[in-house]
């Protein structure tokens, strides 16, 4: 069974599988296309599975994708431990430029569902983390943005100072919130 939440910002679903432990260790449902579906009343057809390796310090993000290709994306964490940042950029939202941030590890199993509408980075908070994105659009390089995770107006509490996080040059140079393309919901 699979405990769902609405968290923060409209669309955001905090996902909370049941961990069964026994002296073998444990079992988890990790998905259930169903019950999701249920919760959030829209029909989910993930295509495309991706995994990421990171070391302490790493930021991947802010990223996104425009039409015809924006991605849904439910985040999981197999490894370690990331705290996780959707950040709301549906021009249209009242939270518009606001974000909600969680831990995802491999203890709590927690999963975030990021819909459309959002750009989504992480950074590592574990030596070595392996973070999981099921994705309901394959990626587009020609369609994929990238916000800048330290532009001063969404003030993003990255928990590491700066000098302990490890970002490349594409992530770090990238436009700010004001500059990005409109998503429209």
């Amino acid at each position: 069974m699979m405990e769902f939440e609405k968290v923060g910002i409209e669309g955001l679903v905090l996902c909370k599988p049941k961990v069964i432990e026994d002296e073998r260790g444990f079992f988890s449902e990790t998905f259930r296309k169903d019950l999701l579906e249920n919760f959030i009343s829209k029909k989910l057809d993930f295509c495309q599975h991706n995994t990421s390796e990171s070391s302490f310090g790493v930021l991947r993000g802010l990223h996104f994708q425009t039409a015809p290709k924006p991605q849904t994306k439910l985040i999981s964490v197999s490894h370690g431990e990331i705290l996780d940042v959707a950040l709301d950029i549906r021009k249209d939202s009242p939270n518009y430029g606001k974000y909600y941030s969680v831990i995802l590890n491999d203890t709590n199993n927690f999963q975030l569902l990021v819909p459309k509408g959002f750009a989504h980075g992480f950074i590592s908070l574990s030596e070595i983390v392996r973070v999981n994105y099921q994705v309901d659009n394959y990626y587009s390089n020609k369609n994929e943005f990238t916000i800048n995770p330290f532009d001063k107006d969404l003030k993003i509490n990255w928990i590491l100072e700066k000098n302990q996080i490890i970002i490349n040059d594409k992530d770090q140079s990238s436009i700010k919130l004001s500059q990005s393309p409109t998503y429209k919901f």
